[in-house]
């Protein structure tokens, strides 16, 4: 009864700022805060699968390909949070959390997917090249469907030079240009000195 509980409503707003501190903590890799704000939502009685989840998305949505290991990381979190339950699972979510935290930061591929599908709207159902259809009939195969497709297994580099994207969309690019989509983190972008 003296213990002052954390002001946290799970269906009010004071969620929803906890969560927004949460993963803008981690996204800024300040692990420390965000250890703080994890400890306050599960002091408050959150739902530890739902923090899961939160950092389930945070792994690809803002680490994504600058750590290909951050989506098996907290999907084993979740796992072990549904598997060991409370209160030990906080050692799994606090595992996780400094994981994520501290990873390098790149949102490349959620940027790209988020142009391509712009692109998808603005341009609508565009034809799939033929040499890129499937041709289970003759028919089809009779209809060109499918010719001229060389498997990368067979020879990388005459595939390399088929196109495939339909011709609407040829041009464009999506996935922003970078080694493997990386971008420095927020911490690392911060020690750079702005270019003059």
């Amino acid at each position: 009864m003296q213990t002052k509980a954390p002001l946290y409503d799970k269906s009010g707003e004071e969620h929803y700022n906890v969560v927004s501190a949460f993963i803008k903590s981690m996204r800024t890799s300040d692990v420390d805060a965000s250890l703080y704000w994890l400890a306050r939502m599960l002091e408050a009685g959150e739902d530890p699968l739902f923090i899961a989840r939160r950092m389930v998305v945070f792994a690809s949505e803002d680490v994504g390909l600058a750590d290909v290991q951050a989506l098996p990381l907290a999907t084993a979190v979740k796992d072990a949070v549904h598997f060991v339950g409370l209160p030990e699972a906080r050692i799994n979510l606090a595992h996780g959390v400094a994981y994520l935290a501290s990873a390098p930061k790149s949102n490349a591929s959620y940027a790209g997917f988020e142009a391509a599908a712009a692109e998808v709207r603005t341009t609508g159902a565009l034809a799939v090249p033929e040499h890129l259809r499937n041709a289970p009939t003759g028919l089809m195969k009779r209809l060109g469907y499918g010719r001229g497709y060389v498997s990368p297994h067979r020879d990388a580099k005459q595939a390399a030079t088929l196109r495939y994207l339909p011709d609407g969309v040829r041009n464009k690019s999506f996935l922003p240009h970078s080694e493997r989509g990386k971008r420095p983190s927020t911490t690392e972008a911060a020690k750079r000195k702005p270019e003059s």
